[in-house]
């Protein structure tokens, strides 16, 4: 098990008591790298939340097995469909026998389209709507951002810890378990820079209406906040970034990279490669 000090990719992190991080990235240039975590929770009835990205399928399932036994796993709770999130389901629903699927009923329906999910381990958890999980009650919550309409937070009263989905995405410069990690410019242009990039509705709100969604989700008062694609919040960084979450609609949306920005950065990358190798452009 990892630890603070010997943080690395794929190599779970505890966050509270029972309660694991899961953590891999994605290269994301030319704004550094982009978090993709899940989470395990393992108590009286271990939970996973969330099941990882196909790309690192079997390295995935290793991390979670150093952390519960597969046979032991009594739930999956699924946040959304989007691949990062449901990647590996299939296959940790044939290795965790023994577990029900928290899911909804649209999410069954989108991921049709690539597989039948097995509706007779499955039970449908709404905003909302809690579950005894042996030793706690966890609660589902709708986030305040989102890029997916399926998409429902979780929260464990017992460890107050918030398991936030997509909200409070951020870039960082490098994979770290720590939004601590980040300068104070880097964290209060990173959350301004993921929330507009996985929610860019978010420009069309009502800014009042949006600051009330906030208010109630911040109501839970985790004293931990973890999410698929940020480190870790605690203390005073998880009060700075609901007032960042705050202004978001009175910020002008993101503006997309372009086929200029792309043809710039392959000249760059051509330019960098010797002679006798492949150029980036033919590969």
């Amino acid at each position: 098990m990892t630890t603070m000090e010997t943080f690395n990719l794929l190599q779970p992190y505890k966050i509270a008591e029972e309660t694991f991080v899961i953590p891999w990235a994605l290269e994301a240039p030319p704004v550094g790298h982009f978090p993709m975590n899940s989470m395990v929770i393992r108590g009286a009835e271990p939970v996973l939340v969330d099941t990882g990205a196909p790309a690192v399928r079997s390295q995935w399932l290793e991390a979670a097995w150093s952390v519960v036994d597969p046979l032991d796993v009594r739930w999956i709770f699924l946040t959304h469909d989007d691949r990062d999130h449901a990647g590996n389901l299939l296959a940790v629903l044939a290795e965790c026998p023994n577990a029900t699927l928290l899911t909804t009923w649209f999410s069954i329906g989108r991921m049709a389209e690539e597989w039948e999910t097995p509706i007779n381990r499955c039970r449908f958890m709404t905003d909302g709507d809690t579950i005894d999980a042996g030793d706690r009650t966890l609660v589902a919550k709708r986030p305040p951002l989102y890029d997916n309409p399926t998409t429902r937070a979780l929260f464990d009263p017992k460890t107050n810890v918030l398991w936030a989905v997509d909200t409070f995405a951020t870039n960082v410069p490098t994979p770290m378990p720590d939004v601590a990690a980040l300068s104070a410019d880097e964290f209060r242009d990173g959350q301004s820079f993921g929330g507009r990039l996985v929610s860019p509705w978010v420009a069309l709100l009502d800014t009042q209406k949006f600051r009330t969604v906030v208010d109630d989700f911040q109501r839970l008062n985790a004293e931990v906040i973890a999410g698929c694609h940020s480190p870790v919040l605690r203390g005073p960084k998880i009060s700075e970034a609901y007032d960042l979450l705050r202004q978001l609609p009175e910020i002008p949306p993101w503006a997309e990279f372009t086929q200029a920005d792309l043809d710039q950065w392959m000249a760059v990358a051509e330019s960098s490669v010797p002679p006798e190798q492949p150029r980036p452009s033919g590969t």
